[in-house]
């Protein structure tokens, strides 16, 4: 899926089948040498597949033709390219990877589809997201989104997560939640405009 607007551009993969040995040979000389060795850290397929093509998908959009720039973090780990003046954010889940570029500060995470025990809620969740949630005739689904928004958020603010989940989304940010019912995951972008 692709999605373009004036401030975001937007790409989510999520054809997991192409997660093969053969796949992931095949993007290793295509990306920079930090992300290959980034990606070969990742013991199983899955983690250098989802390393590898959320690499290709940012390069994509960021339209670098041949390039192979490298990532610095933030104090958070957040990442960005140095000198390059579009922001990013990446996420994957074992149904998807979903990549977020724009000139302005931007947050995206994908999450697959699972069930949270009322810890899991109490501990993420403040007394209303915790009260859709169980009045919800989709809970997983519901939990699942409010996460997605959640770390969105986190991830545009660049902070990672944090000891106050239940206030994240009390911010200003301008949150966009899709869901994939078919295949089982929800992506949240966030903005800060």
């Amino acid at each position: 899926m692709t999605f373009e607007n004036d401030n975001i551009r937007l790409l989510v993969f999520d054809n997991m089948e192409q997660c093969t040995d053969e796949e992931v040979r095949r993007m290793l000389p295509l990306v920079s040498e930090q992300r290959r060795q980034q990606a070969m850290q990742f013991k199983f397929l899955f983690g250098q597949f989802a390393c590898l093509k959320s690499y290709e998908m940012l390069m994509s959009l960021l339209g670098t033709k041949g390039e192979k720039p490298e990532f610095v973090y933030g104090e958070h780990g957040k990442p960005a390219i140095e000198g390059c003046d579009m922001h990013f954010s990446i996420s994957h889940c074992k149904q998807g990877i979903a990549v977020a570029v724009s000139k302005r500060p931007i947050g995206i995470d994908i999450e697959s589809f699972r069930e949270a025990d009322e810890a899991l809620i109490n501990m993420t969740m403040n007394a209303d997201e915790a009260r859709q949630i169980r009045t919800s005739p989709t809970p997983t689904q519901t939990f699942i989104e409010l996460w997605t928004r959640k770390e969105a958020v986190l991830k545009l603010r660049g902070t990672g997560i944090t000891d106050h989940l239940h206030d994240v989304l009390l911010g200003n940010e301008r949150v966009i939640t899709h869901t994939n019912n078919t295949k089982g995951y929800a992506y949240s972008i966030a903005m800060d405009y």
